[in-house]
C-alpha cells in the first residue's frame, strides 16, 4: 500500500473514535457504566483493523473531483460513516443467526468478545451514528447532506446491502445461476462500495456527469472485490485472511469460484479491473488514487 493510501487509512482511523463519541453528560451516573460497555464494544469492532477500503475510496473519489475539497472535514465524516455501516454489517453477519463466525480481522468476533445481545446493539448503534454523521457533515449544504443520507440509506437497506445478505442466506445450500450470483453481490458488496465513492464525490461537490462516471467505476470494482474475495476464500489461509478460510465452502455458499472455477474467477477479476480503468479515463491524473485502489483490491492476498 502506497504512502498516500496509508495516509488516508490513518486519517480515517484517527477520526473513528472521536466521531463515534462517548456517553454524554445527559445520562445519569448509574446508566453511564452500562453505556460505556456498549461504546467499548463499538470501538472494539471499529478498531479491530481492516484495510479501510471503503473510506479509501471515499477519500480518493473526493480527490478525483476536487483535491482542495478532499482535505475538508466533511470527507472524514463521510469516510467514517461508510466504515461504520460496513463494520455494523460485519458484526451482524458474524452472529450465530447468520454466518456464525468466531474470527474477524484476526480477533474474536464481537459476539464472542462480548455477547450476542451486545453485538446486535453494536450494529444498531453504528448504523444510527453513520447517518447522524452525514447530517452533521461540516461545510455541506442541507441539500448535499440529504443526498448523502439518501445515497447511504439506499445502498444499506433492502435494495442494497441488506437485500444482498437476504439473498445470500436464502441461496445457501442451493444452486443459483451466474446472473443471480452477480445480482446478489451487486447488492451485498457492490452497493456499499459504490456508495463510498458517491459520498466522497458528493461531499467534494461533484456534478451529475461526474457522479455517473464514478458510478460506472464503482460497479466494476465492487464486483471485482467480491470475486477476489471468493478467490481468496479458496486460495489463501486463515492467518492471512484474518477470518476462517474456506468458510463459504463449508457453508455450501454459491461463489464465483464454484461458478467459474478458480482460474475463471481470476480471469474475471482481470476483466473487471480493465473495465474500472476505462471508466476512470476521463479523470486523468485526478483519478490516480481510485485507480491505485482498484489495483490493490484486485491484487490483494487478504
Amino acid at each position: 500500500m502506497s504512502a498516500r493510501l496509508e495516509a488516508w487509512q490513518q486519517r480515517c482511523n484517527s477520526q473513528l473514535e472521536p466521531l463515534l463519541g462517548a456517553p454524554g453528560s445527559e445520562f445519569s451516573s448509574n446508566a453511564t457504566p452500562l453505556l460505556e460497555r456498549l461504546f467499548e464494544a463499538c470501538n472494539y469492532s471499529l478498531s479491530a483493523g481492516g484495510k479501510r477500503i471503503r473510506p479509501l475510496l471515499t477519500y480518493a473519489a473526493a480527490e478525483a473531483i476536487n483535491s482542495v475539497a478532499a482535505e475538508r472535514n466533511a470527507i472524514d465524516y463521510a469516510a467514517c460513516a461508510i466504515e461504520m455501516i460496513h463494520t455494523y454489517s460485519l458484526v451482524h453477519d458474524d452472529l450465530p443467526a447468520m454466518d456464525d463466525d468466531n474470527l474477524r480481522r484476526g480477533l474474536p468476533t464481537c459476539h464472542i468478545a462480548y455477547d450476542e445481545a451486545t453485538a446486535v446493539l453494536v450494529g444498531d448503534a453504528l448504523q444510527a451514528r453513520a447517518f447522524e454523521l452525514l447530517t452533521e457533515a461540516p461545510g455541506c449544504s442541507p441539500q448535499i447532506r440529504l443526498q448523502m443520507v439518501q445515497c447511504l440509506a439506499a445502498a444499506s437497506g433492502a435494495r442494497g446491502m441488506v437485500g444482498g445478505q437476504a439473498i445470500d442466506v436464502a441461496a445457501a445450500q442451493n444452486l443459483i445461476s451466474a446472473e443471480h450470483l452477480q445480482a446478489m453481490h451487486a447488492l451485498k458488496t457492490g452497493a456499499l462500495i459504490q456508495a463510498a465513492i458517491s459520498l466522497g464525490a458528493l461531499a467534494a461537490g461533484a456534478d451529475t456527469k461526474r457522479l455517473a462516471q464514478l458510478d460506472s467505476f464503482g460497479r466494476s470494482i465492487g464486483l471485482a472485490f467480491q470475486v477476489q474475495d471468493d478467490v481468496l476464500d479458496v486460495a489463501s489461509d486463515s492467518t492471512t485472511l484474518g477470518k476462517n478460510q474456506g468458510s463459504d465452502a463449508a457453508a455450501n455458499k454459491p461463489t464465483y469460484v464454484t461458478q467459474l472455477g478458480l482460474e475463471g474467477a481470476r480471469h474475471r477479476v482481470d476483466e473487471l479491473l480493465a473495465d474500472a480503468s476505462t471508466a476512470l479515463a476521463p479523470f486523468g491524473a485526478a483519478g490516480s488514487g481510485l485507480l491505485e485502489i482498484a489495483h490493490y483490491i484486485c491484487r490483494r492476498d487478504h
